[in-house]
């Protein structure tokens, strides 16, 4: 390596700081003018401080708990949803992949459909439990 490749790669990652030093000062502005510029008072009050939503009427507390099914179901769909992201490439290039890429790609359907019986096998999708 020479001496010019060296400064061309001082000079590009200069640039890359000074970018980052200007994205952290335009945040620490910010945040220093919305504290010292900002509104001081606060009202204090029940009906200010209640919560409105379409002139309808408070009921109840919104800290009820939820099930952990839902989350769990949630997780799940986003797992099996993201999963379907990495069919894309061989959908595009299943030409260019041949039998090699086929075999990747059944694995990998073979590898989700073992993490997919295993929850249903612990009832995970079971709502009735």
């Amino acid at each position: 390596m020479n001496r010019r490749y060296y400064c061309l790669l001082i000079v590009l990652f200069f640039a890359v700081l000074i970018q980052a030093a200007v994205g952290l000062g335009f945040v620490l502005f910010t945040l220093y003018a919305s504290h010292n510029w900002g509104p001081k008072r606060h009202t204090s009050g029940a009906t200010k401080d209640d919560t409105f939503e379409c002139g309808i009427e408070v009921e109840g507390n919104a800290r009820t708990p939820f099930s952990v099914k839902y989350f769990l179901t949630a997780i799940l769909f986003v797992l099996f949803d993201i999963e379907i992201v990495f069919f894309y490439p061989y959908a595009v290039n299943f030409k260019e992949l041949g039998f090699e890429g086929f075999l990747a790609v059944t694995t990998f359907i073979a590898i989700f459909f073992i993490g997919f019986f295993y929850v249903l096998k612990r009832g995970a999708l079971d709502w009735n439990k």
